[in-house]
């Protein structure tokens, strides 16, 4: 069996990237294996007994962990999985990562320490916040009901398009020249949360404005709307202390990865805003 004979495992294969990932291989004829829940054979990050199944024959994985790098626990069963992975054969890692998250960072190194001590090829693909996070993520029903408020006001960042992040994984997975890169993937344009709204309206052609609250109402609202304290928790950590303007930057990582210019918010509102998502 060659290489492109063996599948893709794609962790988080029913999410925001890994569907897209899990989409185009398909497309481009390699065998994929979407790792999660309802996957077949199943995959649970909470689970360690389906962790070798699901790697069964695997030679790449995309690995993307849910929901987030930064919950408890999570570096260190990236580790365990990796060290798993490459125990089985798999010489090719593609990380999702969060940027300006530590510790996003301290899965990153993790990765990369198992990996080269198996003499295996690794990238990161480290990206800032999804545009998709507005119609496929947590504010797609605010925007429905023409207001978004979160615990943000105006700090600046560079919205990236989920379909960016899943082209520059899919070369990392499938191509050479992209082993021990970062790829830190971000969107062209520095905008607020206010302006991204903005955008949506405007391509919705209907009123949605943007609110700013206060951290303990955002969250008091995500407990009565009845989300996991996992996820109030989680938000809360991305809003009050990821976005204080450590990511107010723009970087490269898609146009070094792909060699074109990622895509605006512009284009991805307007696609979006046509496929009816976003209808009150």
């Amino acid at each position: 069996m060659t290489i492109n004979e063996h599948p893709v495992l794609v962790l988080g294969g029913n999410g925001k990237t890994g569907r897209r990932v899990a989409d185009r291989l398909t497309a481009l004829g390699r065998p994929v294996r979407r790792g999660s829940r309802t996957g077949t054979p199943p995959f649970d990050w909470t689970d360690r007994a389906t962790w070798p199944a699901a790697l069964d024959g695997v030679g790449t994985v995309y690995l993307s962990y849910q929901p987030d790098l930064a919950v408890p626990g999570a570096v260190a069963a990236v580790e365990s999985f990796t060290r798993l992975a490459v125990a089985r054969g798999v010489d090719r890692v593609v990380l999702l990562s969060g940027r300006g998250e530590p510790e996003a960072e301290q899965a990153e190194q993790a990765v990369r320490q198992v990996v080269d001590a198996a003499g295996g090829r690794w990238t990161v693909v480290r990206a800032s916040w999804f545009q998709q996070n507005f119609s496929e993520g947590p504010f797609v029903h605010d925007v429905r009901r023409g207001e978004v408020a979160l615990p943000v006001d105006g700090v600046t960042e560079p919205f990236v398009d989920a379909d960016d992040v899943a082209e520059v994984a899919v070369a990392a997975l499938t191509g050479d020249g992209h082993a021990s890169e970062v790829y830190e993937v971000t969107g062209p344009r520095l905008l607020t949360f206010a302006e991204v709204v903005a955008e949506i309206a405007a391509a919705t052609g209907r009123p949605v404005r943007f609110t700013p609250v206060p951290a303990p109402d955002y969250a008091a609202a995500l407990g009565r709307a009845g989300a996991p304290a996992e996820v109030v928790a989680l938000l809360t950590y991305l809003f009050t202390e990821v976005l204080d303007g450590r990511n107010a930057s723009l970087a490269d990582g898609v146009r070094r990865a792909l060699g074109r210019p990622p895509r605006d918010v512009t284009g991805y509102a307007r696609a979006t805003a046509a496929t009816g998502v976003w209808a009150a």
